[in-house]
């Protein structure tokens, strides 16, 4: 696959294979991409932004006798990033501003899957599971070169008993891991104002967690769902949550619409990330602190409708979601440090609504997305790095967007091609420091044309942004940063598939 961005190239290049028997089955696949237009940018320009990365799948199933199955399912993945420049960096010289992120993943999952009885189904999966993250602040960044190196290993397990039978569909479960990370934290003065600093940090952690949940349904019109879900944290502070679930499902008679309610709690274990010694003293000078990192706990309940219209299907929905301890993050000072942090309360409401057309003319269908939300902070930072600012009201989340839209539609073509589009339009993020204010509306528009020449051999051809419009997309002081959309971007696809022995 070679990709062309505007005069940025790129290839993605993947190969996948497997076969099986009746007692053995064997799945692999690898790839490897490499792109001048990597991350999204901080300027119009795309300066220093290329990419590249290496991964690979492997899936192994093994029936040992016709009650016992083991599956191996692993996963290797490393990719490379430079971090874009704008105009005024990238002409400070080649020491000046050539940062880099560093990434690898990799996880192996064994479960043996044990039948008990036609109704009852055991399975026990280990887990391994290792992920690492590095920025490289380049040697001549002005006024502050930094280095954040995380590598997190996790090694837990989960047994899930599944059960069925007088409408029942049940779950019960147990999951757990122990986490132990290493941080390397560094920050190089290069304007001369503090003397250079590193900091490492070997903070662990574990999680338990157990389950139960019942899905019934006493008539072909009646669903009722129930769960809940009891978890245990324990690292610098401990905590437990109960997170109970509830839902139903109601098809009206004659009318044949389906009415959906829910309710549920969810609780997200805090990271590990802390601050001590030389890096909470620079974190002090800059009149911040930080503050031990409690679990977010959120609220959701939401109410939906899908009625069918001669064919065609319209599905909306309302949900409010209320949450304590929202995660966010901040940078310390004026470095590319960032901490995690949280905030009092956070309150997202939305409208949604879907539709989709059954197949028109015998030829393709096309499809309609909407959402209307709203996504408000309350309160002060209660957690991680901290400013100790007074309590706030109500405001702006960073991601907060009124409206999106996705149009789209595939069609199929004489000569067994096809054309699909889609048509996104996004009203515009929260205008950074000045809310209620929001940046203003941007939309684009893709375009995909293809055939399938042979049983084997397909060919097809992709527009991305086919206008062109290049926009600040989002101006927050997060993780995500300053950035833009990318460039037009036009693609050719082939894929074979091929047989061996």
């Amino acid at each position: 696959l070679v990709v062309s961005a505007g005069n940025f190239y790129q290839s993605n290049d993947q190969i996948n294979f497997g076969s099986h028997t009746d007692k053995f089955a064997y799945y692999a696949s690898f790839n490897g991409n490499r792109s001048q237009l990597g991350l999204e940018t901080p300027s119009p320009a795309v300066l220093h932004d290329a990419e590249n990365g290496l991964g690979a799948f492997q899936s192994l199933i093994y029936n040992a006798d016709a009650k016992d199955q083991f599956r191996l399912a692993a996963s290797e993945r490393r990719d490379f990033y430079q971090i874009p420049n704008t105009a005024d960096q990238n002409a400070a010289g080649p020491t000046f501003q050539h940062d880099a992120q560093r990434e690898s993943d990799a996880f192996a999952n064994l479960s043996w899957v044990r039948t008990l009885s036609p109704d009852a189904l055991l399975t026990i999966s280990p887990f391994y599971h290792y992920n690492r993250a590095a920025y490289e602040g380049g040697p001549g960044d002005f006024p502050l070169s930094t280095t954040d190196d995380r590598g997190s290993h996790y090694a837990g397990a989960q047994a899930v008993l599944d059960l069925t039978g007088g409408g029942h569909i049940a779950q019960f479960g147990a999951y757990g891991f122990g986490q132990r990370d290493h941080q390397l934290f560094g920050l190089r003065f290069n304007d001369g104002s503090a003397p250079d600093l590193q900091q490492a940090e070997n903070p662990s952690g574990q999680l338990e967690e157990v389950f139960a949940e019942d899905k019934y349904q006493p008539w072909s019109w009646l669903t009722l769902l129930g769960g809940v879900r009891q978890s245990h944290f324990q690292a610098g502070i401990r905590e437990n949550a109960t997170s109970p679930r509830l839902g139903v499902a109601l098809e009206l008679p004659w009318l044949h619409w389906v009415a959906r309610a829910n309710y549920g709690r969810y609780y997200q274990a805090p990271p590990l990330q802390t601050a001590s010694g030389p890096l909470l003293r620079f974190v002090t000078d800059q009149s911040l602190g930080f503050i031990p990192l409690r679990g977010e706990r959120d609220e959701e309940w939401q109410v939906g409708l899908t009625i069918p219209l001669r064919q065609w299907a319209l599905d909306g929905d309302y949900f409010h979601t209320r949450a304590r301890n929202f995660f966010d993050h901040n940078n310390v000072g004026n470095s590319d440090i960032f901490f995690p942090l949280t905030i009092d309360a956070a309150h997202i409401d939305g409208v949604e609504a879907t539709l989709r057309s059954p197949r028109l003319w015998n030829r393709g269908q096309v499809h309609l997305a909407y959402s209307n939300q709203i996504a408000l902070g309350e309160g002060a930072i209660n957690g991680g790095l901290t400013d100790f600012s007074p309590p706030a009201g109500l405001f702006l989340l960073d991601h907060d967007q009124r409206n999106t839209l996705n149009l789209g539609g595939e069609w199929n073509l004489p000569h067994a091609a096809y054309l699909a589009a889609n048509l996104y339009y996004g009203s515009g993020f929260a205008n950074g420091d000045a809310p209620p204010d929001h940046l203003p509306g941007h939309s684009s528009l893709d375009l995909t044309l293809g055939r399938q020449f042979t049983s084997q051999l397909a060919i097809s051809a992709t527009a991305l942004n086919v206008a062109n419009r290049h926009l600040l997309t989002d101006n927050s002081l997060t993780f995500g940063g300053t950035h833009f959309n990318n460039p037009r971007e036009v693609y050719v696809e082939m894929r074979y598939q091929f047989r061996y022995r």
